[in-house]
């Protein structure tokens, strides 16, 4: 096969403890998955269908590596939360059959371009450019779930210069990983390497220029990044 010009290099993520790399295929974002943070953002905390946005795959930035400030925003906000990785997928998943796909877990954060996000939700617009910009998706190396097992409880929390800005526990989750899957699996064909971002809990707000953030969930891993 030839091409125009060289197509982009596969998107990869580092495996704790393992020189092979996870190759990513799309990357999935639940909202308002946890219901103190459905309220801080002003909606009804009740359960309701999930609703998902996508981020791009080479919008992921490695654990330790910078996160630069965007252009065209003043409102940038940070959102930590747990990443479910996918070894295998299909469509119409049955709940009691979804965690069989997961191949592993990591922690991201799913930075926002609050100020563009606000104006694209009153205008009724999708939500890329607040979203899915350059470098707005900080990852951690991932863990198989072979080693840690497939979490459900825990401590979720972002620290922002040392100070604790967010926290919660996996427990908190309206929609948990087994039907975020499945439901997401009647919306689009999941696929191997696919990523699942699950939701923030309460306490997301701005980051500036100089902030040190620092990830972490219980029995997953830490997340490191800087804003520059």
């Amino acid at each position: 096969m030839s091409y125009l010009f060289s197509p982009p290099q596969q998107v990869e993520l580092p495996v704790r403890g393992n020189s092979v790399s996870f190759p990513v295929h799309r990357i999935y974002c639940v909202g308002r998955n946890y219901a103190a943070h459905a309220v801080e953002m002003g909606h009804d905390p009740d359960r309701e269908d999930p609703f998902f946005f996508q981020k791009n795959p080479d919008n992921l930035v490695v654990n330790g590596e910078a996160f630069p400030y965007p252009d065209k925003s003043a409102d940038v906000h940070h959102e930590i939360e747990l990443v479910v990785a996918l070894k295998s997928g299909g469509r119409n998943i049955p709940v009691e059959d979804a965690l069989d796909h997961v191949w592993g877990y990591g922690v991201a954060l799913d930075m926002t371009r609050r100020d563009l996000q606000g104006v694209a939700k009153k205008m009724g617009r999708p939500w890329e450019v607040g979203k899915a910009f350059d470098h707005s998706a900080p990852c951690s190396a991932l863990v198989a779930a072979s080693d840690i097992g497939h979490p459900s409880a825990g401590a979720i929390w972002l620290k922002v210069n040392g100070e604790v800005r967010q926290e919660g526990d996996l427990n908190q989750l309206i929609w948990k990983v087994p039907e975020m899957i499945a439901y997401l699996s009647g919306l689009f064909t999941l696929e191997a390497g696919d990523l699942i971002l699950s939701g923030t809990p309460a306490g997301v707000g701005p980051v500036n220029r100089g902030d040190v953030l620092e990830g972490h969930i219980d029995g997953v891993g830490e997340l490191h990044t800087k804003v520059v």
